[in-house]
């Protein structure tokens, strides 16, 4: 590939890059989250658990890094690279749709914490507003905010 080549949003799911690996808390970050060990996933996992929730069905970012941190027996799983890897998962998802690619990330299904719809995602917040809406979900607006309502009654 060559230097100005720009990776696909599939590509960039696909990078390992020594991925997974749980370490301890720094300093700098156990104002926020306290002590003990965080997993920073591979894009791939945190794109699975976004592919395993069904038809009709939510999950958020936080259910995500709690699976994530049980899996790999840390105390979190890290916040920042979850998100980044739920962004590309859903851009990656997009890309391959537009392939005509099967059984790609329903990435509408993940919201961010308290059931807020993400604006990051492909076509922000109209387009997953309209996926979730044709599941059977009520997207409301709170101030400047839209999230599903009553979500955490349809959590996996």
């Amino acid at each position: 590939m060559g230097k100005n080549t720009k990776k696909s949003w599939q590509e960039k799911l696909n990078e390992g890059q020594g991925l997974p690996k749980v370490e301890p808390i720094t300093e700098r970050m156990s104002k926020k989250w306290g002590t003990g060990t965080v997993v920073i996933p591979a894009p791939r996992e945190v794109d699975g658990l976004m592919k395993s929730v069904p038809f009709g069905k939510l999950t958020t970012i936080n259910e995500i890094r709690q699976k994530l941190a049980e899996k790999h027996q840390a105390t979190i799983g890290c916040p920042m690279t979850t998100g980044i890897f739920a962004w590309i998962a859903s851009h990656a998802a997009e890309e391959a749709r537009g392939e005509g690619k099967d059984g790609t990330t329903p990435y509408w299904r993940t919201l961010k914490t308290g059931g807020i719809l993400n604006e990051k995602y492909p076509g922000g917040i109209e387009y997953q507003k309209q996926l979730l809406e044709q599941e059977g979900h009520r997207v409301i607006q709170k101030g400047k905010k839209y999230l599903v309502e009553n979500y955490q009654q349809n959590l996996v």
